[in-house]
C-alpha cells in the first residue's frame, strides 16, 4: 500500500472542505483526484502533502503515519501548476537545488549529484537544454523541469496539483501522454489533481470523482465513464442529454418513446424498477437518428444546428420545444442520413443511465 487516508475531516470556518474522505492508493499507481472547483480535490492533495493539516483522520504512507510529521520530512515530490523555478538558476541547477540543501549528512557527493541530474534530464527528454534559465523555456519545458526537480529527492510519493493547467490544448495533450510514459517507467505512487475529465480519463489508472468534499465514485477510467455510480459522475465526465420520464412495468417512458430496462440500465435505480419518476442520461454518441420511426423505440425532432467538423458530427435538434438535444454521428453516418438543418427526423437511443429523478447532479 503506497497511501492510505482515513476518515479525513477538513472544514474551513464555516465551510466544509472534506468530509469523512477515505483513499487507498496502491504502490506504484497514479491516481486522478477529478472534480469541479470547491470538490475538495486540491485540500485533499495538500493534506497529503503536509501543507494542510486535518482536523481529523490520518494520512499513511507505506504504513507509517505521516499526519504528525513535518512536510519537510515526508519526502515528497510537489509540482505545481504554476511550475515554481528559481528564476536566477539554470535547468540544471534548478533539478539540483532539493539535493544541495540537504543536511550536511544526507547531502549526496558532488559527482553523484551531477550523475542523477544529468540522468533526469535524460529522462524528460532536456539534457541539452541544462545550461538554460527557465526564461528561455516553453511552458511544457518548464513543467518538465519543475517535475524533474520533484523527481531528483526520490520522494516515496509524487503528488501533481493540475500540472498542465497553464498550457496551451496542445501542449496540454502531448504532455499528458508524456507523463503516462514517463510514469510507466519510474512508478513512482502518484496523485494528481485536474478538472479535465480527459485528461484524468487518458493519463491515470485510477480516477477518484469527488463532489462536494466526498468521494462520488473511484474506479478504472472504464469503470467510471461506461458505469457511473450517480448522476452527478455521470453528468461530470462528459457531454450528456438528461430527459424526465417514468418507469413502469420494466420500461422507461419518455413522452411517446417507450424502451425496455435492462440489467445495465436500471442497476442505477434507487429505489429499483418500481421508481416511477425517472432522469434518463444519454450520452451523444449513443443517440442515433433514422428517417423512418420503428415503433415506440425513439422519438421525433427537429435539426436545429450541424457542425459537421472533426470525426464526429455534432448534430442539435429541437423536441416538442424543450432544450436542446445533441447526437454526435461518425462522418459515414452523417453523409449516409444526409440531413440538413430544419428536417424532421426521429431520434433512437443505443444505451441509457436511469436513475432516480430524487438524485441530485
Amino acid at each position: 500500500m503506497g497511501i492510505e487516508v482515513r476518515g479525513l475531516t477538513k472544514t474551513f470556518g464555516s465551510f466544509l472542505a472534506l468530509n469523512n474522505v477515505s483513499l487507498r492508493v496502491e504502490s506504484g499507481e497514479l491516481v486522478a483526484l477529478l472534480g469541479p472547483s470547491g470538490s475538495g480535490k486540491t485540500t485533499l492533495l495538500r493534506i497529503i502533502a503536509g501543507l494542510e493539516h486535518q482536523d481529523s483522520g490520518s494520512v499513511n504512507f507505506y504504513g507509517e503515519d505521516t499526519s504528525n510529521v513535518h512536510v519537510r520530512d515526508r519526502n515528497v515530490g510537489f509540482v505545481f501548476q504554476h511550475y515554481a523555478l528559481f528564476r536566477h538558476m539554470s535547468v540544471f541547477e534548478n533539478i539540483a537545488f532539493g539535493l544541495r540543501v540537504r543536511p550536511r549528512d544526507r547531502r549526496p557527493p558532488e559527482a553523484e549529484i551531477q550523475e542523477r541530474v544529468m540522468k533526469l534530464l535524460r529522462l524528460v527528454q532536456l539534457e541539452n537544454l541544462a545550461k538554460r534559465y527557465p526564461s528561455q523555456l516553453s511552458g511544457g519545458q518548464r513543467q518538465r523541469v519543475a517535475l524533474a526537480r520533484a523527481l531528483a529527492v526520490e520522494p516515496k510519493v509524487l503528488l501533481l496539483d493540475e500540472p498542465f493547467g497553464a498550457l496551451d490544448a496542445k501542449v496540454r495533450k502531448e504532455l499528458r501522454s508524456w507523463l503516462r510514459r514517463l510514469h510507466d517507467e519510474i512508478s513512482v505512487t502518484s496523485v494528481f489533481v485536474t478538472h479535465d475529465q480527459e485528461e484524468a480519463l487518458e493519463v491515470s489508472d485510477r480516477v477518484v470523482v469527488m463532489n462536494q468534499g466526498k468521494i462520488e465514485q473511484a474506479g478504472t477510467p472504464e469503470e467510471v465513464y461506461t458505469h457511473p455510480a450517480t448522476p452527478f459522475v455521470y453528468n461530470f465526465l462528459g457531454n450528456v442529454n438528461i430527459f424526465h420520464g417514468r418507469v413502469a412495468d420494466g420500461k422507461v417512458q419518455i413522452g411517446e418513446m417507450s424502451v425496455p430496462l435492462t440489467a445495465s440500465t436500471h442497476g442505477a435505480l434507487q429505489n429499483g424498477i418500481g421508481a416511477e419518476k425517472a432522469a434518463v442520461f444519454i450520452r451523444p454518441h449513443l443517440l442515433d437518428l433514422t428517417r423512418v420511426p420503428d415503433g415506440k423505440t425513439n422519438f421525433k425532432a427537429t435539426v436545429s444546428h450541424i457542425n459537421p467538423a472533426g470525426p464526429l458530427v455534432r448534430v442539435e435538434l429541437t423536441s416538442d420545444g424543450k432544450d436542446s438535444i445533441l447526437v454526435e454521428l461518425p462522418q459515414d453516418r452523417y453523409r449516409e442520413l444526409s440531413i440538413k438543418k430544419g428536417d424532421e427526423i426521429y431520434v433512437r437511443p443505443k444505451e441509457m443511465k436511469v436513475f432516480s429523478e430524487d438524485y441530485s447532479i
